[in-house]
Parts: structure tokens; sequence; C-alpha cells
């Protein structure tokens, strides 16, 4: 989760979609990274693994965008495990 976090600071594009499951990934045109967003911090809340090879993350990242004032996003993510490698798979606002 952090380090889908750090790439969304640094418009890492390319990481976050080989960090996102197969099953769900968007493409690379449709995956929207905004230059006007600064991330303030991500602040995990909750982590759970309910059954072996998924898990998913609370967590709350709070962001500014240019002329609004600082917003956050609060999502429980899903993750599953292949091949030794956690892929994030959808998540749910809160």
């Amino acid at each position: 989760m952090r380090s889908r976090y750090s790439a969304y600071v640094l418009h890492l594009a390319d990481y976050l979609l080989a960090t996102w499951h197969a099953s769900t990934r968007p493409s690379s045109e449709s995956l929207s990274l905004q230059d006007d967003t600064r991330w303030l911090g991500l602040k995990i809340v909750h982590c759970s693994s309910p059954s072996k090879g998924r898990a998913s993350v609370e967590f709350i990242a709070r962001y500014k965008q240019l002329g609004f004032s600082a917003q956050k996003l609060h999502e429980r993510s899903e993750f599953i495990l292949e091949d030794g490698r956690w892929f994030y798979v959808n998540g749910d606002f809160l």
C-alpha cells in the first residue's frame, strides 16, 4: 500500500499498473495521474488478512489540488498474493 501511495506521489504510472491485478487493471491510457495534485500524507487505519493470499488495507490519504482546499481519500483496498507478489485488486470508498 505504501509503495502504491508513493507511486501516486511520484507519478509512476508504470509501477501502479505493474502492481495492479490483471483482472482489474485499467489501460495505461485510462490511468489518470493529476499533475495539479499534491499528496500530503498517508495513514494506514487497519490491515487484515482474512484468508491466505488475500488482504485488505483501510487507509486515509490526504491531498490538495490546485485551487481547492485539502481533501481526503478514505478507502478499503483489496490485495491478492500471486507468485510471491501483492497486487491491488479493487477498493471501496468509505
